[in-house]
């Protein structure tokens, strides 16, 4: 009978681990411009339980990552989601950005966008709050690099702007 315990205690600590979810809401978005294209290049990355649920609770229906059958019904869901939840201006002005895909990696998700073509900018704002429709504590990391120079703000609920 002790023998059993004995291989029985992984077994529940292995299944609590996969219950539980991550204790922590956070994101990152890196902003880079690109010299060649001059275009801003963004990568945001994100849990992807956490972008399942926050697609679902904002569109009313289940988003499944790892099931090929949802790839169209996400990258519509992704496209309208990042056009509504990131905001990026250039010296004053607003800039398209163009939702490129999104790709899964393990238990995160990197979604791609890209800008229309922009003169090098001496002033960058970004507006960012992905998950904020679904969590209160949620922090994202947000990352601008011009020139080779890096200025990362940890952006708390609801603090969504970026200067």
């Amino acid at each position: 009978m002790k023998g059993l315990w004995i291989l029985f205690i992984p077994l529940v600590f292995l299944y609590s681990f996969t219950i539980i979810k991550h204790p922590y809401h956070v994101g990152s978005v890196e902003i880079n411009y690109n010299t060649k294209s001059k275009t801003f290049e963004v990568t945001g990355r994100f849990f992807l339980d956490d972008l399942e649920n926050a697609l679902g609770k904002k569109y009313n229906k289940s988003f499944h990552f790892n099931d090929p059958n949802y790839k169209v019904q996400l990258d519509d869901a992704l496209k309208n989601y990042s056009a509504e939840y990131l905001k990026l201006k250039s010296d004053g002005k607003f800039l398209r950005v163009n939702y490129l895909g999104y790709e899964e990696d393990n238990e995160s998700v990197n979604i791609f966008l890209e800008t229309e073509s922009v003169n090098m900018p001496k002033k960058v704002e970004a507006a960012v709050s992905f998950l904020y429709n679904l969590f209160d504590d949620q922090i994202n990391i947000v990352h601008i690099i011009l020139n080779g120079k890096r200025k990362s703000e940890k952006l708390s609920y609801p603090n969504r702007y970026l200067y």
